[in-house]
């Protein structure tokens, strides 16, 4: 079985919330994860955020951090969990090409993952054109989000509706601080009791 195919297969049995975060990859990472079967039940979304400050303003990245390192990938995937209230995010950043950025060779790239409990990353180095460091991006990134999510148990009560869609945990998935936020998070929270 595919990767993709098994994301769907363990998200949709255990009723578990999928996100990604991408910077490097550009919208791939969710159009493949995306594609997987059921995934109006499992996918809770995706982000694509190039420009440092919006990675900054929406996903938490500390002020500073090398856009292309562990920690910012780390940090993608950790802010976008809780911006979709997902038990699971991946992400990407790095060098797609032809040349060199920041210090970095082409084709440096860095995937990482979030869970509620941990987050972690991997360092790649790929080669070839533009073309071929994304699609190989996209494609590390699903085997990883497919590895972790191996190791995440089957939501619970709280958030297994089969009924219905899935309750929310209670948290505004706006960060605070960003303009409008609060009126953002306002318009967008509602809780079931």
């Amino acid at each position: 079985m595919d990767e993709p195919a098994r994301v769907s297969e363990i998200a949709r049995e255990r009723h578990l919330r999928v996100c990604v975060a991408e910077s490097l990859t550009s919208g791939r990472l969710a159009n493949t994860v995306g594609a997987g079967e059921g995934a109006s039940e499992w996918f809770a979304g995706g982000i694509v955020a190039y420009l440092t400050d919006v990675k900054e303003r929406l996903l938490g990245l500390p002020p500073g951090t090398d856009p292309c390192s562990g920690a910012c990938a780390e940090q993608l995937a950790a802010g976008a969990l809780r911006l979709f209230d997902a038990d699971i995010c991946v992400s990407t950043t790095g060098v797609g090409g032809p040349g060199p950025e920041g210090g970095h060779p082409a084709g440096t790239v860095y995937v990482g993952w979030a869970t509620a409990s941990a987050r972690g990353h991997r360092a790649l180095s790929l080669v070839g054109d533009p073309q071929q460091v994304l699609d190989d991006a996209t494609a590390a990134a699903v085997r990883l989000l497919a590895f972790h999510l191996e190791g995440i148990r089957p939501a619970g009560p709280r958030r297994r509706n089969d009924d219905a869609e899935p309750q929310r945990r209670g948290t505004s998935p706006i960060l605070s601080g960003a303009p409008g936020a609060d009126a953002a998070a306002s318009a967008s929270s509602t809780s079931s009791s």
